[in-house]
């Protein structure tokens, strides 16, 4: 059997596996193991997968991990998230589908203090979701801002999903979080954009809220501006240090959690509870990914012994005779293929020994990669039949939101998703320009 036959059965049991429910990182280490086991006996075997393991351990960047995490699920379980959304609610109560904008903002701010899609969700479906059918807006606009909004949690730093890209594709971690801001900050911006024309053509969608409601004394407004403010505080103590090179991106990760921990005790928000729940959270979610980067690391090993990379590489430039943009494009439509039935982390880690290489082979620069992949995989989480965020939607919604809302409510938002894409395809510098300038 050719190493191209050999590397195809592999990926197609893998994916076998993988439909019959098993864990993604048990179905992607037990191929690897048993390829390379059968591949080099005993020793060579062993080798790859011990290998693997030493370089997982040996990645000092990989601390930050459980750092990231546990800032986020101590501003989460403090309920911190509370104060942005009361301060939106105030600021932004007098615009039309005013608490909409404010919902996309409260989910930037939680991106930055998260960095996974999944608490942005569980924060706006608990939080925003309530208040805005509550107050009159409609069901079906409001459950697309929280989806979409939600899923700015892996292309905002720090993301952790970028973590686990620059692992696998051996690249900057502090480049690709620079180079996933002004995306980020695009996207929102036009997600706010489309809320406020929607709402300005169709004043019933977003209502501005009564006076009584919106009415303050000034300084109680102020007292909120500086409660909902906190997180960024808390953001720009850990970033600053670290663009201006005072600091690793281990010790940023660590300021950034002491400084989460500090600010859930100074408001008396801290207690057992809170800190148990966020601990076994961390340990959980960090273990978990550890685990799938191991299984990633030794699978992409034996593809890389068997030259599949190459193969590929030559099927498409040399056999085919395809465009190098051709084939970026077919490789962006696989993973919103692959979305509609995995997550991002089993995306990357199934193709990426595959993809990275090739893409770097073609000549494109890795770290624009890195964010095309993430904005691929936002589309591909809310991309119907089985779009990841669609079932957790529907797993946190009130009843009267039913499964055929959520995926009328995704559309418009998927077509906004699809034109930053686009543009950071044609403008390659809204991604590269900061890392650029940061890093010379």
């Amino acid at each position: 059997m050719s190493y191209e036959m050999i590397a195809l059965f592999m990926f197609a049991t893998m994916m076998v596996m993988l439909f019959t429910g098993q864990r993604v990182f048990g179905a992607i280490g037990f191929v690897a193991v048993i390829a390379a086991l059968l591949l080099w006996g005993d020793r060579g075997g062993f080798d790859i997968a011990f290998a693997s393991a030493i370089k997982l351990m040996n990645w000092y960047p990989l601390l930050t991990l459980p750092m990231f995490i546990f800032m986020g699920y101590v501003m989460s379980e403090s309920r911190i998230a509370d104060d942005l959304y009361k301060m939106f609610h105030v600021w932004m109560g007098p615009v039309r589908g005013g608490l909409a904008i404010g919902t996309i903002g409260l989910m930037v701010l939680v991106s930055a203090m998260n960095g996974l899609s999944v608490a942005g969700m569980a924060i706006g479906a608990t939080i925003a979701l309530p208040e805005l059918l509550r107050r009159g807006y409609d069901k079906i606009m409001v459950t697309g801002v929280i989806q979409a909004g939600s899923s700015l949690g892996i292309l905002v730093p720090p993301s952790v999903v970028l973590v686990l890209y620059a692992m696998i594709a051996r690249q900057p971690v502090g480049q690709l979080w620079l180079a996933g801001i002004m995306p980020g900050l695009l996207m929102a911006a036009l997600f706010i954009l489309y809320i406020y024309v929607r709402c300005r053509m169709q004043p019933h969608l977003g209502p501005v809220l009564p006076p009584d409601e919106r009415t303050m004394p000034l300084g109680e407004k102020l007292r909120l501006l500086r409660a909902g403010l906190l997180p960024l505080f808390i953001f720009a103590a850990m970033m600053v240090p670290f663009v201006n090179g005072w600091t690793s991106l281990v010790e940023s990760s660590a300021i950034g959690a002491m400084t989460a921990f500090m600010a859930a005790v100074l408001k008396g928000r801290m207690t057992k509870t809170v800190f148990e729940t966020s601990v076994r959270m961390t340990l959980g979610i960090s273990c978990m990914f550890m685990w799938i980067i191991l299984a990633a690391l030794a699978f992409g090993a034996v593809f890389d012994g068997l030259g599949a990379v190459k193969a590929i590489e030559s099927l498409f430039t040399e056999k085919l005779g395809l465009d190098p943009w051709v084939i970026l494009i077919l490789m962006q439509l696989s993973f919103i293929v692959m979305g509609t039935f995995l997550d991002d982390t089993a995306m990357l880690v199934i193709v990426a020994p595959l993809y990275v290489p090739l893409v770097g082979a073609l000549g494109f620069d890795l770290i624009w990669y890195g964010v095309l992949y993430t904005i691929t995989t936002q589309i591909a989480y809310m991309t119907p039949p089985f779009g990841y965020n669609l079932f957790l939607m529907r797993a946190m919604a009130p009843p009267e939101i039913t499964l055929r809302d959520i995926y009328r409510s995704i559309l418009p938002f998927v077509l906004v998703m699809m034109l930053a894409l686009a543009l950071v395809i044609i403008f390659p510098q809204i991604a590269l320009w900061l890392p650029q300038l940061v890093y010379g």
